[in-house]
Formats: structure tokens, sequence, C-alpha cells
């Protein structure tokens, strides 16, 4: 499984141009993804900082164990997206491979960075037109969403099982191992929160990059992830 670096394809990114690049299955699991996260981020910032009170009887209220019961859904679902979206880098076009791999060994991948970090921060005039990720975004989402991901997976089954107790399935396959390394279970709780943090912001930063790029490099950005195709405008 190979990532293609895409600065040699500028050719074909003429004004008008559109180019199809992200398959159904990869735009699907770009929208859930968008659903999980904002549940999970919710349900997780009041599992970590509880309402004070609630009206009624305790034993008429159940407020936090739905609290819980969705984040654990959200975290259902996003693992199981992740494991599709892994099969999917094998088996759709090479687009979908960028998510798991980076080019590091590609010289222009790296001078293409460079050159999109100048961009971001407006001391370039004209950005490169790239096909799929840039390779700025590229390294982005790899870190906060392959990485990032991950590490809240398993992290968050780890406490998960830890609740479930001994004979469940994440117990065996996360507390057992997870916890001891991290020394503790409070020590997994908070780099738990700080990753969340982390991905929060990258998904302000996600946004933002993309309405920008949408207006200023002159191709479609947020569109592309609901229709699949790239148009790059005059």
């Amino acid at each position: 499984m190979s990532v293609k670096t895409e600065v040699d394809e500028a050719a074909i990114t003429a004004a008008g141009n559109s180019v199809y690049v992200y398959e159904a299955p990869v735009r699907a699991w770009h929208w859930i993804n968008v659903l999980c996260i904002i549940t999970l981020s919710i349900t997780g910032w009041f599992i970590a900082s509880p309402l004070p009170s609630v009206s009624g009887e305790a034993s008429d209220n159940f407020l936090m164990g739905y609290i819980r019961f969705a984040h654990f859904a959200a975290g259902y679902v996003f693992a199981i997206g992740l494991l599709v979206r892994l099969y999917w880098a094998f088996v759709g076009n090479h687009h979908a491979r960028q998510l798991f791999m980076l080019p590091v060994t590609d010289k222009k991948w790296w001078a293409g960075m460079a050159k999109e970090i100048r961009w971001y921060l407006y001391l370039e005039k004209q950005p490169n037109k790239y096909i799929g990720h840039n390779p700025l975004g590229h390294l982005f989402m790899f870190v906060a969403i392959t990485l990032g991901g991950t590490f809240m997976l398993v992290t968050g089954f780890a406490l998960y099982g830890e609740g479930a107790q001994e004979g469940h399935w994440s117990h065996w396959l996360f507390t057992s191992w997870v916890i001891p390394l991290f020394g503790q279970s409070q020590d997994v709780h908070t780099w738990h929160h700080l990753v969340a943090w982390g991905i929060v912001v990258f998904v302000i930063l996600h946004v933002y990059t993309a309405i920008r790029e949408d207006i200023m490099s002159r191709q479609t950005m947020i569109s592309a992830m609901i229709d699949g195709k790239r148009t790059f405008r005059e």
C-alpha cells in the first residue's frame, strides 16, 4: 500500500476541471465521524465535569447514565468506522490510503509542506494545487485521526473495561495492559481527556482551513466531501 504524492499531478488541475477524489464510503465515514466526534466531545465534557445537581429523587433520574451510554455508543460506532475505513484503504483508490500513511521519504512532500506553511502564514501568493490532501493537511489528518483516534479508542475501551470488570472482552483486550502501562486509572483518564481536547482543536482548525481553502485557493473543499469531486475554479 503506497501513498501517491500529487504535486506532480498539478497539470490536470487547470481551472474548470473536476476530479473524482473521495469515494462514497470515504464520504460516509467522514460525516459519521463528524457526528461521533460531536457526541463524544459533548458527553465527554459532562463525564469529566458532571452536572452539579438534578432535580427530583435520585432513584427517578438516570441522566448521567444516558450520557455515558451515548458516549459509549458513539465510541463503538467510531471504532467500527475506523476499522471499515482501514479496510477501504486497501480496496479503494489511492486517495483513500492517505489517512494511514505518510510519504516521509518523498522530498516533494516535505517541500510541499513547507510551502503550505508559508501559504497559511500569508507568505505565499499562490498555493500548490493538490487533488487529495495537501501535505500539511495530510500530516494533521494522520496525527489527529489515525494516531489520535486510535489512542482515544485504546484508552477509552481500557476505561470502559475497567467498569465492565474481568471477563469482559474490553477488559482482557485493553484494560489488562493499558492501565498498568500508564501507571493507574487516573493517568489514563488524564491522557484520554488531554488528547480529546487536541482532537477538538484539530476539528476547529480543520473547519477553518477547509473554508479558507475553498475561498482563497479557488478549489472546492467542502462540496468535495459531499459529491466526491474536487473542482478547480477560475
